[in-house]
């Protein structure tokens, strides 16, 4: 499907901040430790802003939001 975004997670970046997991809870969760971690790497159609704004969120840069062919 052209147009669609996934998420790229760079988990030895994450700090457990949890930025992302409060602006766009739809996409990012948070494990026990508080290391991010989506459900689906493919951002569900609507949230694709929001997604982008959690992961430029990151202190730490760990998440990328990319092309889904990418």
């Amino acid at each position: 499907m052209s147009g669609r975004l996934k998420v790229v997670i760079d988990l030895p970046a994450c700090c457990g901040y949890g930025i992302c997991a409060e602006i766009c809870p739809e996409v990012y969760k948070l494990d026990e430790n508080g290391i991010v971690f989506v459900d689906d790497v493919i951002v569900p159609e609507g949230l694709e802003a929001t997604a982008k704004e959690g992961a430029d969120a990151c202190p730490q840069n760990a998440l990328k939001i990319v092309p889904a062919g990418e």
